[in-house]
């Protein structure tokens, strides 16, 4: 079967996330409709942009969907933010580099606090979620330990997340080289090369 281009399945994304069998988790059985869009890290300011121009699409009536961002990164930063500690951060970074940095504020930012932050924003009437910032965020977030955190707070809405790397429909292994972990509850929402019908 022939691969899709970036660009193709960049267009699938409006009419998909717009259907209203996504926005109801119907057709996926009793399983959570978590859903994982994949690609090439090296699309990543490309995917970035076009997220931008979907999002103002998908508010657009008459079919307008409710939906919150979520971008780890910046959720990285607001907990630190939060805590007085955002400043002293850059400061560790520029002094003593990425590694120390991540060390010591990994305690700061694990899955249960990131999960607590996304829970506050959580204004009732969502209908999607989009989650971005994954790359961004690792090694500090791991992906996949957020989407399991998520399943019970999120069990009635849908969540896309954009994953640059790959998934397979089991392992998630970002910017196709690093092994998140093997993930079983997610679909893949635009697959490279076929029409997807969940």
């Amino acid at each position: 079967m022939p691969t899709l281009t970036i660009h193709q399945r960049l267009d699938a994304l409006l009419p998909k996330l717009q259907d209203t069998r996504l926005l109801s988790n119907r057709g996926i059985g009793n399983e959570i409709g978590f859903y994982i869009f994949d690609y090439d890290a090296e699309y990543e300011p490309l995917v970035q942009e076009y997220i931008e121009g979907l999002k103002s699409q998908l508010i657009n009536p008459p079919s307008g969907v409710i939906f919150l961002e979520v971008n780890l990164y910046r959720t990285i930063l607001e907990i630190l933010q939060e805590r007085k500690l955002l400043g002293r951060a850059f400061e560790l970074e520029v002094n003593k580099g990425n590694a120390a940095l991540a060390k010591t504020i990994a305690p700061l930012v694990r899955p249960e606090q990131v999960i607590t932050h996304i829970q506050k924003q959580l204004q009732g009437d969502e209908q999607l979620v989009l989650m971005t910032g994954v790359g961004a965020s690792w090694p500090l977030v791991r992906s996949h330990t957020i989407l399991n955190n998520l399943h019970p707070i999120l069990d009635k809405i849908p969540l896309v997340m954009f994953f640059p790397g790959s998934y397979d429909g089991h392992e998630l292994r970002l910017f196709n080289t690093f092994k998140d972990d093997n993930y079983y509850r997610a679909f893949p929402l635009i697959p490279h090369n076929y029409v997807y019908e969940y």
